[in-house]
């Protein structure tokens, strides 16, 4: 049985502060073009974003913080830079995990984990049993990770255990099978960069999400810029299907 509710059936709670938020870190490459850098730089520049958001988010209350860091589709990139990616992926596991486990933090990974190397696929592994426990934060790592392919493997699951709903079956029967069930769906949706799309990201879950879009490049997200963020989710209003002036009989 699925943790939580949809957004589609049933009314969450929400609060001033988001209590889940999900972030696409775009424009790391960009960031260290318009430095003459190699894009690889700016992939490293952003790991250093990811500890001030995680910092951030767990000071301000935040419960969950969902970072899209591989898509499926980010494959189609230079060989050399997938490569690079997956050695910062490594070293950013071995240096960091310990010190989520000293703050409290979970941390999690979701998507397709087959395509990476034994090494990799181990320190994940090791890291989400070291912090399983902990309760400050989870922190949830997107990587070889699509909506579409999230939709697909949950199907698929759900028909293999109870092959009965292959004559149908409702949201509530496949939604145990998503690989963030355990998670509230977002609350507030970021992406930096200045593109304006979801990108095959949380499909699923974002589908009475508060989208925000920035300008700014991850590398530079800092703690004004989520504050930034969350001053616009403050200034929305979350009707999931109802109308304003129901929000105000029940304020």
């Amino acid at each position: 049985m699925a943790l939580f509710n949809s957004s589609t059936r049933k009314v969450p709670d929400t609060g001033a502060i988001p209590k889940h938020i999900a972030i696409i870190m775009d424009g790391n490459g960009r960031w260290a073009k318009r430095r003459l850098m190699p894009r690889i730089e700016g992939h490293r520049r952003g790991v250093e974003a990811v500890r001030a958001a995680i910092r951030d988010c767990a000071e301000k209350g935040v419960e969950y913080l969902t970072l899209f860091a591989f898509s499926s589709e980010n494959w189609r990139r230079p060989e050399e830079e997938v490569s690079l990616l997956m050695q910062l992926f490594v070293m950013a596991l071995e240096r960091e995990v310990v010190k989520l486990h000293e703050n409290e933090i979970r941390f999690r990974v979701i998507g397709d984990l087959s395509r990476f190397e034994p090494r990799l696929q181990q320190l994940i592994r090791d890291g989400e049993r070291l912090t399983a426990n902990n309760t400050r934060l989870t922190l949830t790592i997107a990587a070889n990770y699509g909506g579409r392919w999230d939709i697909m493997q949950a199907a698929n699951r759900l028909l293999a255990e109870r092959p009965d709903c292959a004559q149908g079956f409702k949201e509530e029967d496949l939604a145990p099978y998503l690989s963030m069930a355990y998670a509230p769906e977002p609350d507030l949706f970021i992406r930096t960069g200045g593109e304006q799309r979801i990108s095959n990201f949380l499909l699923w879950q974002l589908a009475y999400s508060e989208l925000y879009f920035t300008e700014t490049l991850w590398p530079d997200f800092n703690t004004q810029a989520l504050e930034a963020a969350i001053a616009s989710y403050q200034n929305r209003e979350r009707r999931f299907g109802r109308t304003s002036e129901q929000l105000k009989e029940h304020a």
